[in-house]
C-alpha cells in the first residue's frame, strides 16, 4: 500500500480561520477609509493645512475609533453562512452604514449648534462612504474566492447511520456550503456503493488511506454513535498520523450551526461534557451580575421615560391594566413574577390554560402587537434584572406549566435552568420565539450552546447583536 501524506493547503481555512480572516479585512478597509476620510477633510478645510496640526487640533479623538465602530456595526456579518451570501452581505453593509449615518444625525442635532471639531460632517460622511464601498469590494473577493470548491475544506464523513444522515441533511441545507464532501466510507457491507442524502459510500476502513489519496481529502467527520470497529479505530489514528484532521461529528454540528445535537445526545452526556464545561469562574460571575445591576438600573431608566406614552397608548387601545406580570421559572426551576407591559387582550386566556405565542397572534391587542415587535414590551423586566431574578443575557425565561410539559417531550431541557433567564440570549437572537415541540427543541439547543460557551465576550456579541433583531421586527 502506497504511503499517504497529506500536503497541507494555507488557503484551505477552517470556519474560525475564516472568521478571523473576515474580522482582519474589515479592519483593514476601516483603516484606508479613516485616512480616506482625513486627507478629504483636511483638503477641504479653508486657510489650514493637512498636517499634523490639523490632526492634533481640528480631530476628535473618537473619530479615530471609527473603524472599531464599523467593526461592531458588522457584527452580524461575522457568521460564516451569511457572510458567504452576496445579497445577504449587501444588506448588512448598507444597513450598518444607515445605522451609523442615523446615529451620527441623532448626535448632530442634539446639539444646536455643534462645533465643527466636535462632530465633522465631512470627515464622517467621508469615512461612511469610502468604508461602505471598500467593505463591499473586499466581502465580494472573499466570496468570490473562498467559496470556490479548491478553497475549501475537502472532508470525508465516516458513518452512514442517522448521525450521518443528520450531518448531510444539515450541510446539504446550507448555502454555500461550509466544505466540499468528499463522500462517506462506512464499514457495513450493505452500504457500500449506495447514496445517502446524494452523497455516496465510496469505500470501507480497508481502504481509507487511498480514498484519502484519491479525493485530496483535509479533514475527517466521525459520525459513528454505536460501537466503532477496531479496523476503522486503527485506520483513523493511521489518517491522523499522516497530516488528516479528525473532528467527532457533535463539534462540527456546533461550529456548523452554533447550537447542540441534543437529539444525538446519550443519557449521560450532561455529566460526560456538558456539566464540566459549562463551569465558570467566580470572577465571571461577579462580573455578569455588576453589569447586570448598571443594565436594570439603566434599562428601569428608560423605563420610566417612555412609561407615560406607553402608558397611554396601552389605555387607550385596550383600557386598564398598562403592566402585565406572570409567574415564570428562574434558575434552578425557582418561580418569580415577571413584569411586562401588557400587549395581549385581557381575556387571551380566558380558560385559565397557558398557551404558546404565535405570529401575529389573534390575542394580541394593536399597540401590543408593535409592543412585542419591537420588544418594547420587555423593558420591565430590566426591574427583574436589578432584583436579581433575571440577567441581561440568558435563556428566555419560561411558564411552570410549560416547563413541565417541555420536560416530558424535549430532552435535557431542564439543564436551561442551571442559569438565569435573561431578556435577551442565543436563542433570542438566533431563532426567536417556538410554538411547537421542534421548534423548542431546536430553540433548546441554541440555549445549550449559550450555557456550555458562555463568557463575558459572548454575551456582549449577543448584546451587540440583539439591535439588528429588535430592529428587523422578528418579535411576535
Amino acid at each position: 500500500m502506497r504511503k499517504y501524506t497529506r500536503k497541507s493547503n494555507p488557503w484551505q481555512l477552517r470556519i474560525g480561520e475564516r472568521r478571523a480572516l473576515l474580522l482582519f479585512g474589515d479592519f483593514v478597509m476601516g483603516l484606508i477609509s479613516l485616512v480616506i476620510a482625513l486627507v478629504y477633510w483636511g483638503s477641504t478645510v479653508r486657510f489650514i493645512a493637512f498636517d499634523q496640526e490639523f490632526l492634533r487640533t481640528r480631530v476628535p479623538f473618537w473619530f479615530y475609533f471609527l473603524p472599531i465602530i464599523w467593526l461592531i456595526f458588522l457584527i452580524e456579518l461575522y457568521d460564516i453562512h451569511r457572510a458567504g451570501d452576496w445579497k445577504r452581505t449587501v444588506r448588512s453593509i448598507a444597513f450598518a452604514a444607515l445605522i451609523g449615518l442615523v446615529l451620527y444625525a441623532a448626535l448632530y442635532f442634539y446639539y444646536v449648534d455643534p462645533p465643527t471639531s466636535l462632530l465633522p460632517r465631512r470627515g464622517v460622511a467621508a469615512f461612511i462612504l469610502a468604508v461602505s464601498v471598500l467593505t463591499l469590494l473586499w466581502r465580494g473577493i472573499y466570496i468570490r474566492i473562498f467559496t470556490a470548491p479548491q478553497f475549501m475544506r475537502r472532508v470525508l464523513l465516516v458513518g452512514g447511520g442517522k448521525t450521518g444522515e443528520i450531518l448531510l441533511q444539515i450541510v446539504n441545507d446550507l448555502r454555500p456550503q461550509p466544505f466540499f464532501l468528499a463522500g462517506i466510507v462506512d464499514d457495513d457491507p450493505q452500504k457500500n456503493g449506495i447514496e445517502i442524502e446524494g452523497m455516496k459510500v465510496i469505500g470501507t476502513s480497508e481502504h481509507l488511506l487511498e480514498v484519502i489519496d484519491e479525493y485530496r481529502v483535509s479533514d475527517i467527520i466521525v459520525a459513528i454513535s454505536g460501537e466503532m470497529r477496531g479496523s476503522m479505530f486503527q485506520a483513523l489514528l493511521d489518517a491522523q498520523e499522516h497530516g488528516v484532521e479528525i473532528s467527532r461529528m457533535p463539534v462540527v454540528y456546533e461550529e456548523l450551526l452554533d447550537r447542540v445535537p441534543i437529539r444525538l445526545l446519550e443519557a449521560d452526556w450532561i455529566l460526560r461534557s456538558f456539566v464540566d464545561q459549562a463551569r465558570v469562574n467566580g470572577f465571571f460571575e461577579l462580573a455578569k451580575r455588576m453589569v447586570d445591576i448598571a443594565a436594570g438600573l439603566v434599562g428601569s431608566f428608560i423605563n420610566l421615560l417612555i412609561l407615560p406614552f406607553i402608558g397611554i397608548a396601552i389605555f387607550i387601545d385596550d383600557g386598564l391594566p398598562i403592566f402585565y406580570s406572570q409567574i415564570r421559572s428562574g434558575r434552578g426551576g425557582q418561580p418569580y413574577k415577571i413584569f411586562k407591559f401588557r400587549t395581549m387582550r385581557r381575556d387571551a386566556e380566558a380558560d385559565g390554560r397557558p398557551q404558546w405565542a404565535k405570529e401575529d397572534d389573534k390575542r394580541a391587542t394593536r399597540v401590543g402587537l408593535l409592543l412585542r415587535k419591537t420588544h418594547i414590551d420587555e423593558i420591565p423586566q430590566f426591574l427583574n434584572v436589578l432584583r436579581g431574578d433575571m440577567s441581561l443575557v440568558g435563556p428566555r425565561a419560561e411558564r411552570p406549566e410549560l416547563v413541565e410539559h417541555f420536560q416530558k417531550h424535549v430532552p435535557f431541557y431542564r439543564a436551561r435552568h442551571l442559569v438565569k433567564p435573561g431578556i435577551t440570549g442565543w436563542a433570542q437572537i438566533n431563532y426567536g420565539y417556538a410554538s411547537t415541540i421542534d421548534e423548542t427543541i431546536t430553540k433548546l439547543e441554541y440555549d445549550l450552546y449559550y450555557i456550555k460557551h458562555r463568557s463575558l465576550i459572548m454575551d456582549m456579541i449577543i448584546f451587540l447583536r440583539t439591535p439588528s433583531t429588535i430592529l428587523g421586527l422578528r418579535g411576535r
